[in-house]
Order: C-alpha cells, then sequence, then structure tokens
C-alpha cells in the first residue's frame, strides 16, 4: 500500500510539474493560430505539428517582420525549443527543405531544433497532379483545395499504400513501393483524367536525394515528446486549418483531409489522449472561410469588403481571397463540443473598429424552426438562414491596445457576449498582428 502511494505521489507531482496544451482553429480556418503559438511558446520546451500538410498558413510578425510558416511548427522562431512534426502530418520534402532554408537565411537554426516522425506519409509529385486534376474535372463541383496534394497523399495513407519517410532509408524497399504507387496513379491520370503521367526515374533519384537531408531529423517523436514530459516541459500541439474543416465533424465534403479537432494531438503524435492538460480554441472576433463550403453568416455588402480589406483576408499559403462574415456562435458551440475547449483566444478585434452596428449569429432557421444546433446532415447546412441579434459597434480603435480595461465599453461587452454563447472562458485578445498587440487575460500556461 506505500509502495502504491508512493508511485501515485510521483505521478501526481509529475502532471503538476508539466502542462501540455492543444491549440487549435475552432473556426474554418485562418484564425491566427501562430501568432498565438509564438506567444504562448515562451512558456513551452516543445511544439509539435500533428496533421495536415504545407496546406497551412500560420503568419507571425515580430517586431514589424513577418513570416508565413506552412509546415514547420510557429515555434521555431524562438530559439532552444524543440520543434517536431508528428506521425498524423503528410511530409512535402520539397516544401520542408525550402521552408527551412528559409528560416536558416534568416539566422534561424532549424536543423538543430527540427524532429520528424519517421512514420509520415510522403506527398509525391504524382499527388499534387491527381489533386490538381481531379479539381479540374470538378468544375463548378470543386472542393477548393490548395492542390498540393495533401488529400492524396492522405488517401494513400489509408489505403495503406503510402511511401512513408522511413521507406526513404532503405533503397531497395523505397523502389518497390514507389514503383506499386506509381503505377496506380499514373493509371488514373491517363485513364481516368486524360492527364500527363509522372516518371518513375526522376521521382526516384528526387526522393534518394532527399533521404541524405532527412534522415538526421528523423527521430522517435513520442518517445522525444513522452522524455520532455518526464522532464516536467511544458508542451504544446499546433494545429492546422480550423475544426469545421475536420474530416469526419466538420461541413463535409467541403473539410480537409485530415482530423482537424484536438483529439487528433494524440493521435497525431502518438501519445494517448490523457497527455492533453487543455485546449485552447483561436477564433476570430467575426468569421472567413477560404474555397467552397456552406457558410451561413457570409456577407456580400460593404461590411463583407470592409472585413476583407481591413483584415487583408487573403490566404497565407495560396493568396485566395477568403469570404467573410459576422460571427457564427452556433457553429462556434460545435467546435467547443468536439474539441472539449478549456477557453479562447479571440483575434483581429481591431478589424471591426469603426463598424456603427455589429451581428452575431445565436441560431439558424430551418424550414421556420429556429435551432441553436447546426443541422444533423451535412449538406443541410447551406439550406440555413442566420438569426442575429445586433450589438452596439465602437469609433475608438482597438489597434494594438494591450490593456483590456483601455478597450471601448461596447467592444468590452462584445467580447463578453461572444464568451456567453460559446460558454468558455476567453483567455487572449489579439489587436493587432504583431506579437505584442495582444490582452492576456488568464494565461494558458497558469
Amino acid at each position: 500500500r506505500s509502495s502504491g502511494t508512493s508511485h501515485q505521489s510521483a505521478v501526481t507531482s509529475h502532471s503538476q510539474m508539466s502542462k501540455n496544451l492543444v491549440v487549435i482553429g475552432a473556426q474554418w480556418g485562418d484564425e491566427g493560430k501562430g501568432k498565438i503559438v509564438d506567444l504562448l511558446t515562451e512558456r513551452v520546451g516543445a511544439v509539435a505539428r500533428f496533421q495536415g500538410g504545407h496546406n497551412a498558413g500560420h503568419t507571425l510578425v515580430i517586431d514589424g517582420a513577418k513570416t508565413v510558416l506552412s509546415l514547420i511548427p510557429s515555434g521555431i522562431l524562438h530559439a532552444g525549443v524543440q520543434c517536431v512534426i508528428g506521425n498524423g502530418v503528410v511530409v512535402s520534402l520539397e516544401a520542408l527543405f525550402r521552408e527551412a532554408d528559409m528560416l536558416v537565411q534568416r539566422g534561424i537554426q532549424v536543423y538543430d531544433r527540427l524532429k520528424v516522425s519517421p512514420n509520415c506519409a510522403v506527398i509525391l509529385p504524382s499527388h499534387i497532379a491527381l489533386d490538381r486534376a481531379r479539381e479540374r474535372a470538378q468544375g463548378v463541383n470543386a472542393i477548393g483545395t490548395t492542390g498540393r496534394g495533401i488529400g492524396p497523399a492522405y488517401e494513400d495513407k489509408v489505403a495503406r499504400r503510402a511511401v512513408r519517410l522511413a521507406d526513404l532509408m532503405q533503397r531497395d524497399r523505397l523502389a518497390a513501393r514507389l514503383g506499386e504507387i506509381l503505377d496506380f496513379h499514373n493509371f488514373v491520370l491517363s485513364r481516368y483524367f486524360s492527364a500527363e503521367t509522372v516518371d518513375f526515374q526522376r521521382t526516384l533519384d528526387e526522393l534518394v536525394a532527399q533521404a541524405e537531408r532527412i534522415e538526421p531529423l528523423l527521430a522517435d517523436v513520442s518517445v522525444l515528446l513522452r522524455n520532455e514530459m518526464k522532464r516536467g516541459t511544458n508542451l504544446m500541439f499546433e494545429g492546422a486549418q480550423g475544426a469545421l474543416l475536420d474530416v469526419d465533424v466538420g461541413t463535409y465534403p467541403f473539410v480537409t483531409s485530415s482530423n482537424t479537432i484536438a483529439g487528433e494531438a494524440a493521435v497525431g503524435t502518438g501519445l494517448g489522449p490523457r497527455d492533453i492538460n487543455a485546449v485552447l480554441g483561436i477564433v476570430k472576433a467575426y468569421t472567413t472561410r477560404v474555397g467552397a463550403g456552406p457558410f451561413p453568416t457570409e456577407l456580400f455588402d460593404e461590411t463583407g469588403e470592409h472585413l476583407s480589406r481591413v483584415g487583408h483576408e487573403f490566404g497565407a499559403v495560396t493568396g485566395r481571397p477568403r469570404r467573410c462574415g459576422w460571427f457564427d456562435a452556433v457553429a462556434m458551440r460545435r467546435a467547443v463540443m468536439h474539441n472539449s475547449l478549456s477557453s479562447l483566444g479571440v483575434t483581429k478585434l481591431d478589424v471591426l473598429d469603426g463598424l456603427d452596428t455589429l451581428r452575431i449569429c445565436t441560431g439558424y432557421r430551418i424550414d421556420g424552426e429556429i435551432r441553436d444546433e447546426p443541422p444533423l446532415l451535412p449538406h443541410r447546412f447551406s439550406e440555413c438562414v442566420p438569426v442575429y441579434e445586433e450589438h452596439k459597434g465602437w469609433a475608438e480603435p482597438t489597434h494594438g491596445v494591450t490593456d483590456f480595461s483601455k478597450l471601448p465599453a461596447t467592444a468590452r461587452s462584445y467580447l463578453a457576449r461572444m464568451e456567453e454563447l460559446a460558454g468558455v472562458p476567453i483567455d487572449i485578445v489579439s489587436t493587432g498582428p504583431d506579437r505584442a498587440q495582444t490582452i492576456v487575460l488568464r494565461h494558458p500556461y497558469d
């Protein structure tokens, strides 16, 4: 009995020493996760990406200098922080090295602090060809992918035919797996899409050359993170895209190809669900969406133009314009449920400056009935008519404000209503793109 008690005390002591936080987007992506991850990295020893590919676009602005990261965790800008890419990510080696080399040129020691799981599936040139051919064939019904091969790479992973980073370490095995997968891809490209095929030898040579560069970065990410936890190190798990783009619980089929919700943080790094202590959901003070798919609160008027222009709403990766609309509390509550959100980080509050009247969607009208939950059938999402409540706007600028009490009273009231409708507290409010333009009401690591 005494031995068991001693063991329990050790476990309790460990859990009190470290805290592991998942940071996810709680809308349709582009919520400003990169800035928040960068801000919170000051309190962690390691940051992990756990899903998606280089279709992510995390923008960081530090002392006016802008950095856009697509694959490497945003914590890389902090010296001494370990960054890892977990097994749930599909990796374009070309994109990874291009991004890493860009950071090295800026004096950031990427290769000393980045580790990648050998279980990551590799994005091949044929995946990109398939992605683009499929979008062209869909025409007006296209999903609106980035055309970077992420979807087809995940398809091959699930079909158990993917080339993984571990395969690159054995040339014969790599050649055999690549030959098998390219036979299939080229058959689909030529026979179904009437598109150009991908050359086997050229692809093999490229992968062999890339293998030499990636080998020093490969590591058992699960063990690495577990060892950090044993040392009492705080960990952060950085999500890509947003909760409403989750392939299972998002606005299917207009979703991404991976699980974007918080539970994937464990799966995508090989840890267990009890290793997660808290989940921070990042939301804009309004709502945006890139690509096709239902968007009940979308605006097509001067207010929508204001949000787009003032918020600089263009995709960080693709440059595509984002669709803009009012804050959707119905969709927000869904994200709270699917992710067990502990708290919220609200970004781009300053974009609402100068608007006389603000609206928040509190329900959907479907078949003449007002509901406070999204429809069960995803295809009915597009039939939802938003039900709004109005809030008084503010004329005083909030841009750059770092003290909550200095915000206009109507801005504080608006945030309080967001908090009330979501059912979870707001920890952070961002009032500009720079790291310093932030109000921390409660630090998620406290």
